[in-house]
């Protein structure tokens, strides 16, 4: 072992080791074991520059077992980047401190993606290294070019998302994918001997990786297992690492005890003298904390090199638009368009095929989306002739076969908005939403603007029956902060509800979208985006208001039905259109106000009845589902669950008397 190397790891086992026991909580054995590893990485491979941490050309490092965050804040704050003082690192856990319990986006330079669910970060770091290749392929080796890395432990592995993210890149030969994997046979309940047997190599060999083995704490050989790695070029690479958790510490190295829980002043102390540490906490050596800081200025002259080649490069200007993730100047004139074009033509569609015709348009003004699907293209309806290329392992296309990976899929396209130069798309059927979830929670989390594609949204998936109709999504999905969910009424609800899709870039969207048609019931353009308002009155029948019926979807236009049929009977009202409750909820309480009136209310949507009462007065007046669904034909479906316009005029006389 290279004794300068050493103490330069020794460094991040020192701070860890302090920070926990200030703490009083976290991860202290991940740190220590992989701390030779990060060293080894960190100052003879990553090409990074702690002073310029947004630099499109660095590579990535994803700590995917965000549990041992506090080596990735010892390497930020040891290699200079600005924000991660030792104050911060001091501050480990604590309120209002940029160091969290795990890893999150945008609170530092240097974090790539949030981590902490784990899978989660692996299939991340593939979005990342699809985002290298398709940005590559357009801009250029010059501009584009280079590596993902990937630290992992068990927990990743034993994840479904990490299978998924692992059998995907090994398909797709993302050659520029390395993973480190950090064996040290330990989870919480003790040995992984417990739960978890399988040969890990061989699992990713049968996967189509290039796979390596090394001992974790010798320095050379992980250097020359990096290097091996960075010179395969048709396949991600693995290296199992062997490791020792709690390196150092006498009494907890190789035990579950230094999991999760601080090893303590007292065995801190001993961890540092067997490590031959004498500094006070969190005290670095000159000499050592000049060596990292030099570590971390090393990738300046790479960067100013390329910044000289991208103010050459012909596509300059719009490498830059895209990176920076501002729209391009004609979108607004292509929506204009395509809003003109559904006025002039009236469509009668579902609005999956709403969406599809959305995308036609929105894909041609807007290179960077990129689109994809879960093994689900033909129902989805996500493809069209501006992303009509397959990502393959040969070309990088517009258009990404996930397969029936749904959980991987939200989280690659994460990873590509972390990476930034593209916007993300991706269709599965709306009840695999749960497949999904917590991806979408990521998206939220992180504020990244992510758009999942749901199709087949309620019972009207008809036949199929209820293990793929969805009945309590939309109420889960609404819970979660910071996500737009949008349920379009009709083609132009479709189209208006993507233009906020792309044009929100801190939110991530859900397009709930059906499988059966509904008529176009807008019809006269008034050159505003009303789903921007996220509910609007979408028919007034009357000069007064004596009922105010609330819908979304499809549903819409049966409300619609049933308020010409109480109009025909002497009764004012008024049809609310709700294609979205966030943006609804966001509006000023006057507008709010007026939309909802002070007439009773009833509530229409072919999902659970939960939540609706925020705008009615209770769940007799919702007319929903109470039940999961059937199998049978949509218009029978509808029928039996209660779903129809006279359910609605019911439901209005006994309230209205």
């Amino acid at each position: 072992m290279n004794g300068d190397d050493f103490a330069l790891a020794n460094c991040i086992r020192a701070l860890s080791i302090d920070a926990v026991n200030a703490a009083n909580s976290g991860h202290p054995g991940a740190p220590m074991g992989m701390a030779d590893a990060a060293t080894v990485l960190f100052k003879n491979h990553l090409k990074f520059d702690a002073f310029a941490p947004d630099w499109a050309d660095r590579d990535r490092f994803v700590l995917s077992n965000g549990h041992a965050s506090m080596l990735l804040y010892s390497l930020l704050h040891l290699t200079g980047y600005k924000d991660m003082t030792i104050d911060q690192v001091r501050n480990f856990r604590q309120a209002g401190a940029l160091t969290a319990g795990h890893p999150e986006f945008g609170h530092a330079g240097g974090i790539e993606t949030t981590t902490g669910p784990l899978g989660q970060g692996i299939a991340a770091a593939v979005g990342m290294a699809l985002a290298e290749k398709a940005l590559a392929a357009e801009f250029g080796s010059d501009v584009v070019n280079h590596k993902t890395y990937v630290m992992l432990g068990d927990g990743c592995l034993q994840e479904g998302i990490g299978q998924e993210a692992i059998s995907f890149a090994g398909h797709l030969g993302l050659g520029k994918l390395i993973v480190l994997y950090d064996d040290n046979e330990i989870t919480i309940d003790g040995a992984t001997s417990v739960s978890f047997s399988e040969d890990i190599p061989a699992r990713f060999t049968a996967c189509g990786w290039h796979v390596q083995s090394c001992d974790g704490h010798d320095h050379a050989a992980l250097d020359a297992a990096i290097t091996a790695a960075k010179n395969e070029t048709d396949k991600p690479s693995l290296i199992a690492m062997k490791t020792v958790i709690g390196f150092g510490s006498p009494n907890k190295a190789g035990s579950a005890s230094s999991h999760g829980s601080p090893l303590g002043e007292a065995e801190g102390q001993l961890a540092k003298e067997t490590l031959g540490w004498t500094s006070a906490p969190f005290e670095i050596p000159a000499d050592l904390a000049q060596q990292w800081r030099d570590i971390g200025a090393r990738g300046a002259a790479d960067r100013s090199a390329w910044e000289e080649r991208l103010n050459a490069h012909p596509q300059a200007a719009e490498f830059k638009r895209r990176m920076s993730g501002v729209l391009p100047t004609g979108f607004d004139q292509a929506v204009a368009d395509a809003r003109a074009a559904l006025f002039a033509n009236p469509q009668k569609v579902a609005t999956r095929k709403a969406s599809q015709i959305a995308l036609e348009t929105l894909t041609e003004a807007v290179p960077e989306m990129i689109g994809g699907s879960a093994d689900l293209t033909g129902s989805n309806l996500t493809r069209v002739p501006a992303v009509d290329s397959q990502f393959t392992r040969d070309t990088a296309g517009r258009y990404i076969g996930y397969g029936v990976r749904e959980f991987a899929m939200g989280a690659a396209m994460n990873g590509m908005n972390n990476h930034g130069g593209l916007i993300p798309y991706g269709g599965t059927f709306m009840v695999f939403s749960d497949y999904v979830r917590n991806a979408i929670r990521l998206s939220a989390l992180m504020e990244v603007g992510t758009i999942y594609v749901m199709t087949h949204d309620s019972i009207g998936l008809g036949e199929d029956g209820p293990t793929h109709q969805p009945v309590e999504h939309l109420a889960s999905l609404r819970a979660m902060p910071n996500l737009n969910v949008f349920r379009p009424a009709d083609a132009v609800e479709a189209l208006e509800c993507w233009d906020i899709a792309v044009r929100s870039r801190k939110t991530p969207s859900l397009l709930a979208l059906s499988r059966q048609g509904v008529p176009q019931l807008r019809t006269q353009d008034t050159g505003e985006n009303l789903s921007a308002k996220g509910a609007y009155v979408i028919r007034q029948f009357g000069d007064t208001r004596d009922l105010t019926i609330l819908a979304t979807g499809t549903e819409v236009e049966i409300a619609v039905k049933a308020a010409e049929a109480l109009h025909a009977n002497g009764h004012g009202v008024a049809v609310v259109s709700m294609p979205s409750w966030e943006l609804f909820d966001a509006q000023p309480a006057e507008y709010r106000a007026e939309v909802l009136g002070s007439a009773p209310r009833i509530a229409v949507e072919a999902a659970a009845k939960f939540g609706w009462t925020r705008y009615v007065a209770t769940e007799d007046d919702v007319i929903g589902m109470t039940t999961f669904g059937a199998s049978a034909p949509i218009d029978a479906l509808y029928q039996q669950f209660g779903i129809t316009a006279d359910a609605i005029i019911a439901r209005a006389n006994a309230l209205l008397g």
